[in-house]
């Protein structure tokens, strides 16, 4: 949880610099938006290594080697800001975020049942909110008053302390895969037990990813915008608005957690997966972007601040629901490379999502109604998406159509 809040905060530092960065360097809001989206260009090609990456190393050296190249890429803007240096170093940041999230949930998931992992895993995705809840206001504070050259410093110094931690604090859980590359079966290297290709085009997955899609482009957006929206759309202050990025922060947090511990117990008790993992994230983005859709016709600053609020926090409980049910389709040991890939296409929304919403932004008549405009954009496909989600996913009945498949799983 401690490295994805950090893996958070690296992305939303551009939202909080934005402003800055287009005062002193002279950049466009189309720039900040192209930015953003070669970050997640990079973040959904380095997510596909994830797999690769955990039958190479251990999750202990994995995840250092990672942090260790976020901290570096956080110097060369403070040595040399410019333009090209912001691009070049957000690439070769989001290709190393990338593999982390499937990585940390693998790492997660090890201490955890298939039916007991709702919960951890809004744990994992609460770093989102605790990023914008305890690191937005910090780092807001550091620019206002030392500049923003001093947030960069603030996490590259917070990355090598986590390589720290972990080291000394990491092992795995009882639930853990046996590494592929330590087996060997007549000579050669362990098959994985299900086809890929049958865990990718299976239901639940494809629902998964159309409920995971909107909602990822929506978070991109608001670690993106959701500062300049606040200052120069809603007309609030620069420190106001690095405080109040914590608000839909705060509303998330409860939902997730209130959410998976209900439906963990839910699992447990035997209820169907269809309507813990599929039903319940549905009807959570539906709510959301139904809220997005009316956003235009609010015009009371303060009100949209809190109905973005509600409507985000209530849209988030698909991040934890979905990577768990990703994880009850798959055997043990092909779980990091699932959630890879998964997370990988989720994240091509933020490739479009950001450079969408600058050039919505630019093209508007004011700030506040182009940001406006771009929020009931990510409602109307958040809406669809969250109809497939709830027709397609039922996790236990893809879950005994792919463990059929592998005997020596069932066994």
């Amino acid at each position: 949880m401690a490295l994805y809040t950090i893996n958070y905060s690296d992305k939303l530092l551009l939202g909080l610099v934005a402003q800055p960065l287009k005062e002193e360097l002279g950049l466009t809001s189309s720039q900040i938006g192209l930015t953003a989206s070669v970050f997640f260009f990079a973040f959904t090609i380095g997510g596909f290594f994830a797999g690769s990456i955990n039958k190479l190393f251990s999750l202990k050296w994995a995840l250092i080697g990672l942090a260790l190249i976020w901290a570096a890429m956080m110097l060369p803007m403070v040595v040399v800001g410019s333009f090209t240096v912001l691009l070049v170093t957000r690439a070769i940041l989001g290709f190393a975020e990338g593999p982390s999230g499937a990585l940390v949930l693998s790492a997660t998931y090890t201490w955890h049942p298939v039916e007991k992992r709702g919960l951890p895993s809004a744990f994992i995705s609460a770093a989102n909110s605790t990023a914008k809840i305890a690191m937005a206001p910090l780092l807001a504070l550091i620019i206002a008053r030392f500049g923003w050259h001093y947030s960069f410093l603030a996490l590259a110094g917070l990355g090598v302390l986590w390589c720290v931690l972990w080291y000394f604090v990491w092992k795995p859980g009882p639930y853990a895969a046996i590494k592929n590359t330590a087996i060997k079966l007549e000579g050669k290297a362990k098959k994985p037990a299900v086809k890929w290709s049958r865990i990718f085009l299976s239901r639940t997955f494809l629902g998964a990813l159309a409920a995971a899609v909107p909602m990822y482009g929506l978070i991109t957006v608001v670690l993106t915008w959701l500062p300049s929206y606040f200052e120069v759309g809603l007309g609030f202050t620069r420190l106001q608005a690095g405080a109040m990025f914590g608000f839909p922060s705060i509303a998330a947090l409860i939902a997730m957690f209130v959410s998976t511990a209900i439906t963990d117990k839910l699992m447990v008790r035997g209820v169907s997966s269809k309507i813990v993992r599929g039903i319940v994230p549905g009807v959570g983005l539906l709510l959301c972007g139904a809220t997005m859709v009316v956003l235009p016709m609010i015009h009371v600053p303060m009100t949209v601040v809190l109905v973005v609020s509600a409507a985000y926090g209530v849209g988030c409980i698909v991040t934890p629901i979905t990577n768990a049910a990703i994880s009850q389709i798959c055997p043990p040991d092909q779980v990091a490379g699932a959630l890879g890939v998964f997370l990988a296409l989720q994240a091509v929304a933020g490739i479009v999502a950001p450079p969408i919403t600058g050039a919505i932004v630019d093209g508007a008549a004011t700030a506040a109604a182009g940001y406006a405009q771009s929020f009931q954009v990510f409602g109307l496909v958040s809406i669809v998406g969250a109809i497939i989600a709830m027709i397609f996913m039922n996790p236990s009945r893809d879950a005994q159509r792919l463990m059929a498949e592998a005997p020596s799983v069932r066994a």
